[in-house]
């Protein structure tokens, strides 16, 4: 983990962050409610996370990077276990009162303590493997649509469809390990629009008349998440002029990809002229974020991300962690979308929305 002298805020957020910035979008608890007692909020919540514990004690099973693994699965089953049952009886135990980033932090602490790394690193190795292979398809399916409003729609569904592969999620890991998921199917089976919260048309008629000189983006999970998603969506920003910065996790959480194995992807999408089919990636940068979790808080970022949004005028979240459940009500000084779908029940309901429901959230900066 990074040390806090590292870590910076990020240069897009008003000032002063104390009072405009919190990296919670679900209020947990408020202050009226009593600190030694759980709120039904943090019950639920802890629940979510308690009902993770079998897959991911599964994958540290299967880790054979890790000497002992099932006896030190085991470990971490029990001991995290523990953990969100203390929180429940003393919500001000092990750091808390909880909300996301403290029930995910603790999480990985158990596990990194254990000697486990990377858990997920053979799940999403193949699942990059796979992605791909079909990348050239879904690019040239997005080319072929000659309405720039029509394509940037479908580029927008790819990411929503890519954005299912999170084994975060006990439901959507549990459907994963039965029978994989298929992108271009998962394109065709959105919920129908208007999604919970539906900017489209709004970014649409931006995007027809607006260009932007640098994004920053937020990136998610591996697969087809980033490689069928966010790399497409990347690739029209590029031919459109625009400079992109992919800024990923330094450290492994759950199947999120990291800023070396984005790079590695990159790398390997490259034509032998630098180009992502015909797109030039002169200005595409991958940035180390400094995060080490499947949320993200934006008042700790890495100096070199820092550094490489300050003139940022587009800024994108994507995933329902860092898009939805840690910065949806996020302000920011440029144009701002949060991207991602619902796959939680506690975040459908306090959305007021279905379940794997659509949240695409623009804010315009009036300059």
């Amino acid at each position: 983990m990074e040390s806090d002298s590292e870590m910076v805020p990020f240069p897009q957020l008003p000032t002063p962050i104390e009072t405009n910035y919190r990296a919670c979008t679900i209020p947990y608890r408020f202050p009226s409610d009593d600190p030694k007692k759980a709120t039904p909020t943090e019950i639920s919540w802890i629940n979510v996370f308690a009902n993770s514990i079998p897959s991911f004690k599964k994958r540290a099973e299967s880790d054979t990077t890790v000497p002992d693994a099932p006896a030190r699965a085991e470990k971490f089953a029990e001991r995290y276990a523990g953990i969100l049952e203390d929180l429940k009886k003393d919500p001000e135990s092990h750091g808390g009162p909880p909300d996301g980033i403290l029930l995910c932090r603790l999480r990985e602490q158990v596990l990194r303590e254990l000697g486990f790394r990377d858990i997920f690193k053979k799940v999403k190795d193949e699942e990059n493997a796979k992605a791909i292979s079909l990348f050239p398809e879904v690019v040239s399916l997005s080319d072929a649509i000659e309405d720039d409003g029509k394509r940037l729609e479908n580029l927008v569904r790819g990411i929503f469809a890519g954005n299912i592969f999170d084994l975060g999620s006990a439901q959507l890991a549990e459907v994963f390990s039965r029978d994989g998921m298929s992108f271009l199917a998962s394109c065709q089976n959105l919920v129908p629009r208007p999604w919970v919260i539906d900017d489209l048309e709004n970014f649409q008629a931006k995007w027809i008349k607006k260009s932007w000189k640098k994004a920053v983006i937020f990136v998610d999970n591996s697969g087809a998440d980033i490689i069928l998603g966010i790399l497409p969506f990347a690739r029209e920003l590029l031919r459109r002029g625009t400079q992109v910065v992919l800024a990923a996790n330094e450290l492994p959480a759950i199947n999120d990809v990291t800023y070396t194995e984005l790079t590695d992807i990159v790398s390997q999408l490259k034509d032998g002229n630098g180009q992502l089919i015909g797109v030039d990636t002169s200005k595409l940068l991958i940035a180390n974020s400094g995060n080490d979790l499947a949320v993200i808080d934006l008042s700790r970022v890495s100096h070199e991300l820092a550094y490489l949004s300050s003139d940022a005028d587009l800024v994108i979240l994507e995933g329902m962690g860092r898009g939805i459940e840690t910065n949806l009500y996020a302000q920011f000084k440029c144009d701002s979308l949060k991207i991602g779908m619902v796959k939680h029940v506690e975040v459908a309901q306090f959305l007021g929305g279905r379940l794997y429901d659509c949240v695409f959230k623009y804010n315009e900066v009036q300059s």
